[in-house]
């Protein structure tokens, strides 16, 4: 096993340097700016889960270090990480178990690109072994998760943590709509509108064979087994509980996070005190908050979710009208996707001069405004939080989750943020944590 050099270690430390002796105020950290360094200097990196998702995350966090490790359950997607010239290139090690990876010393960054239900415990024990984080989104499968995670940073603050919700990265579309709230340009916010589509129907799929190229009973981890089914695995596990959270955590963790970042109930103790799911549809039928199939598609493909914060504020989490956020305030109105930006106020440039370089500093936590990965990489440098960070993150996932729990009972629950309970009701308060499968806990630090 390769040992880490001295070079290595101190390159990210003088390149913090550099950036305080260079005239400009901030050193670049663009790809170019890593690709150019010696082999031993550059970050080394290891991407856990390298399927569709996987193969462009790998490829981003390439040009900025040298990726010496691949793994994933499915040998096709681990072999075709390893030989890809943007990625592998032929040189880096493939594995199958995510261990392996972790318990490599000469890795400094690992990437987590794998089914929502695998998130927190690899990015747990990634922490664990001194690793900095890079980990798709959703990050967390349940409202216990994100405790977990979160006190997971806690104990280690001085590792980088970026939760792949690059929208917090787009200055012009979501980064302005944010601060024309925060700023009090829309006056006092009364509603947003979330629109995040519904899940697709789809089912009953038949059992099949698990192919010869996939570990099926590692790809289930911590859940119950099931018989294989395509369309359970891989991209298509999005559409069922067992593994997601269906569109309220896919495109929830997404907008959902810019409404509440917003509105500033991302801290916390933060968030909805109320949540109403009386108008959920399932494509299947429930019973107690579970389908009552195994074969179909199970998450919600019609719904209308209303959060409401202890201001008065209501929040509809809803697959209906455009994909995009609507905020509603006493002044004006917007609409922001990642497609555009329109309203009477973006028209006439209300914001003209309250957002530039100042304002992108303070959204970026003292950062430049910079690409996703960028910012990663020099907070890995410099320390301090990452623009997606865990903290604000699940702030956003417990309103995802507590939707998708509140619509499967079909009923309004309420929630204490400060203490992170649901109140009044065992039943909903059931879906806080799942039973794990014997040998695939959750480490709680």
């Amino acid at each position: 096993m390769t040992k880490p050099s001295a070079n290595r270690r101190d390159f990210l430390k003088t390149s913090a340097l550099a950036a305080a002796a260079t005239s400009v105020p901030y050193f670049p950290w663009s790809t170019p700016a890593f690709a150019n360094n010696e082999a031993n200097s550059r970050p080394r990196i290891g991407c856990i889960g390298v399927g569709s998702m996987g193969t462009g995350d790998a490829q981003g966090h390439a040009g900025f270090g040298d990726v010496l490790a691949v793994c994933d359950v499915d040998s096709k997607h681990a072999d075709r990480a390893k030989n890809h010239d943007r990625i592998g290139k032929g040189k880096a090690d493939a594995y199958a178990d995510y261990r392996k990876v972790l318990e490599r010393d000469d890795i400094d960054v690992v990437s987590v690109v794998t089914p929502d239900h695998w998130h927190v415990k690899i990015a747990i024990e990634a922490l664990q072994a001194g690793k900095h984080v890079f980990c798709q989104k959703p990050l967390t499968l349940t409202l216990e998760e994100n405790q977990l995670i979160r006190n997971a940073c806690k104990k280690y603050p001085k590792q980088a943590f970026l939760v792949g919700t690059q929208q917090r990265s787009t200055k012009d579309k979501f980064l302005r709509a944010v601060n024309m709230v925060q700023k009090g340009l829309l006056g006092d916010i009364t509603k947003v509108t979330v629109g995040i589509n519904g899940s697709p129907t789809g089912g009953p799929f038949p059992v099949a064979e698990v192919p010869a190229n996939l570990n099926w009973d590692m790809w289930q981890g911590q859940v119950q087994p099931v018989e294989y089914r395509e369309r359970r695995c891989h991209y298509e596990f999005r559409w069922w509980y067992e593994y997601s959270g269906g569109k309220f955590t896919d495109w929830g963790a997404h907008h959902v996070d810019i409404a509440m970042w917003a509105l500033g109930q991302n801290g916390e103790g933060q968030g909805p005190v109320e949540i109403d799911g009386t108008d959920v549809k399932h494509p299947v039928e429930y019973k107690d908050g579970y389908a009552v199939v195994d074969d179909c598609y199970n998450t919600s493909h019609d719904f209308s979710v209303i959060n409401t914060f202890a201001n008065g504020v209501v929040m509809d989490v809803t697959s209906r009208g455009d994909n995009g956020i609507t905020f509603e305030g006493t002044k004006g109105r917007i609409f922001v996707n990642r497609g555009k930006i329109v309203g009477k106020p973006i028209e006439e440039n209300w914001d003209k001069d309250q957002f530039g370089e100042k304002e992108l500093v303070e959204l970026y936590k003292g950062k430049p405004a910079e690409g996703h990965k960028n910012n990663f990489y020099r907070c890995i440098a410099e320390g301090g939080l990452t623009v997606s960070d865990v903290f604000s993150h699940v702030q956003a996932m417990s309103a995802c989750h507590l939707s998708a729990i509140a619509g499967r009972l079909g009923r309004k629950i309420k929630w204490d943020p400060k203490t992170e309970q649901i109140i009044g009701d065992d039943q909903a308060a059931s879906f806080i944590a799942r039973e794990r499968r014997e040998g695939f806990d959750i480490p709680r630090v």
